[in-house]
């Protein structure tokens, strides 16, 4: 596209939505471009009367972005959520929430200060009943409309910079799928034209932190539409599988008997309806999902492109992936090397951490593998295998920051692609969260994962195994340091024994006590390393 073209685009966008919390979902807060409502407990915005938060303005970070984005202006996701909001709830202490009304990840209690943490655990290991509980609970968020959120029908220019609302009511599972969907959706560049080199969740830095809360929140909204304050994501762990061993009727469903692409109709998410997944008719008419249903869920494991996913990935794969210590490298984005972020996403080789964008590797492979909805990055939550996936790549990246223990400085604070840096806000939650702020070990969100508990050797190599890569690093250094330190030793005990002989010729009336000052002054300890 030339520069021409952008310029004239860029006169005739019509900029895009977000999620909303219903209670900002009107004329009032969008024309005043405020979202702070009032705490259920004292009535005050943001429960100020009661020191949970306050309503404040929106500090969006400035630091400078990558090249990948050569636009300004023309995306509603660009700083969000300042298109639409430049003040929101912010929340003191441990207290969380669009309105400060709920506890932080890990926290609980009336005053949010009892700390809790829940174990995500293996699919295989729950019981009869226990796994019949989360697909019952899947069911039950597919069939409850959301109470604290809604959807936009309308661009903000459509909504007449926020005079005329345009909003819908959508239940609490395609809730999410709307939400990876919008995050994830080319830039609408009016006429027939679209940006597709543009992702606020994935192929860059935040993919791992924006997944991490998708998951935190999803386990939030079915923990208070089922009251079960306990409820976690199971996790599939799919190294060395040998086909999809959850695709049974028992577990997410299976191969219906007479059309390989759909579910069978024992299967409990035989009759779900897919959203968001016509990402072509979107752009075209240059509009957004709507969360219309669109048809079942299609799924045929294994029947894939195999020159590009062979199999699923293997032990030995994720292992040489959680051995590179880079967590980011050179552009930050598909094409980068040696980057531990890009080899999990599965844009590089999980045997040489080079970029191939021509294969599909560990995260990558297991979406191309399923063969259907889950193989289309703007609707692929619609599948519930989604959540045990992410929950297993997410664990991948929880091994990886206690083996490898970085520095917050580690996660990029500038130059990674829109909506990438560290301080910026992940689209398109509200309440606000900036990437940086889940950088971190999953036990201080309030969460931690069952294999990851035992044995507990396997918790002390995981420890040892940073410091002895650093030995290895400077092995080269210690023992130049070791032969020199020898050499030191050396010459200082051949003087201490020459001294001794010096003592034993001299009378005991003129001996001096141990060394003159000046003679002391002379002496010289010096190693070089």
């Amino acid at each position: 596209m030339s520069l021409f073209a952008m310029g004239f685009l860029l006169v005739i966008l019509q900029p895009s939505t977000g999620q909303f919390p219903r209670a900002c979902a009107n004329t009032q807060s969008l024309l005043r471009k405020e979202c702070c409502p009032p705490w259920d407990g004292d009535g005050s915005p943001c429960g100020e009367l009661s020191s949970r938060g306050s309503c404040q303005n929106i500090l969006l970070s400035q630091a400078p972005l990558g090249p990948q984005f050569p636009f300004s202006g023309v995306d509603d996701r660009e700083d969000w959520p300042s298109v639409f909001f430049n003040r929101t709830c912010k929340c003191e202490g441990n207290f969380m929430g669009f309105n400060c009304g709920e506890c932080k990840f890990g926290f609980a209690g009336l005053n949010c200060t009892e700390r809790r943490l829940r174990m995500r655990r293996n699919i295989f290991q729950l019981t009869t009943s226990e796994k019949d509980k989360f697909l019952a609970y899947l069911n039950l968020a597919k069939n409850t409309p959301s109470e604290d959120y809604v959807i936009a029908t309308g661009t903000y220019t459509q909504m007449n910079n926020g005079s005329n609302p345009m909003f819908r009511n959508i239940n609490v599972y395609d809730l999410f799928v709307w939400m990876h969907y919008y995050a994830s959706r080319d830039t609408l560049l009016g006429g027939s034209n679209v940006w597709r080199d543009i992702d606020f969740a994935h192929e860059a830095p935040g993919f791992l932190p924006w997944h991490r809360v998708f998951l935190l929140m999803w386990e939030r909204e079915i923990q208070k539409i089922t009251g079960d304050e306990n409820f976690t994501i199971p996790y599939w762990d799919w190294r060395d599988a040998e086909d999809c061993v959850v695709c049974t009727d028992e577990y997410m469903g299976g191969r219906h008997p007479t059309n390989p692409n759909l579910l069978s109709p024992a299967s409990f998410f035989f009759s779900w309806q897919v959203i968001c997944t016509r990402s072509e008719e979107y752009n075209s008419q240059q509009a957004l999902c709507n969360a219309t249903s669109e048809g079942p869920i299609l799924r045929n494991p294994g029947n894939n492109d195999k020159s590009r996913t062979p199999r699923l990935p293997s032990s030995a794969e994720v292992e040489f992936c959680l051995s590179l210590t880079q967590y980011e490298s050179g552009s930050m984005d598909k094409m980068a090397n040696y980057s531990f972020r890009n080899t999990l996403e599965g844009f590089a080789d999980p045997r040489t951490a080079i970029s191939n964008i021509s294969q599909s590797g560990l995260h990558n492979a297991l979406h191309i593998y399923m063969n259907g909805s889950m193989s289309q990055v703007q609707g692929s939550a619609n599948d519930p295998i989604f959540l045990l996936h992410h929950a297993f790549v997410d664990s991948i990246f929880e091994r990886w920051l206690r083996r490898h223990r970085p520095m917050l400085e580690v996660y990029p604070a500038a130059n990674a692609p829109i909506g990438h840096n560290r301080e910026n806000y992940m689209v398109p939650f509200i309440p606000l969260y900036r990437n940086g702020e889940f950088f971190k070990p999953s036990r201080e969100l309030g969460y931690d994962y069952e294999y990851l508990q035992e044995p507990a050797l396997d918790s002390f190599q995981e420890f040892l195994i940073p410091y002895l890569e650093q030995a290895r690093q400077i092995w080269a250094w210690l023992v130049g340091a070791a032969v020199i330190g020898g050499i030191v030793t050396a010459v200082l005990t051949g003087l201490i024994l020459a001294c001794r002989k010096k003592r034993r010729g001299t009378s005991s009336e003129i001996q001096p006590l141990l060394i003159e000052t000046e003679d002391y002054n002379n002496i010289s300890y010096q190693s070089n390393f």
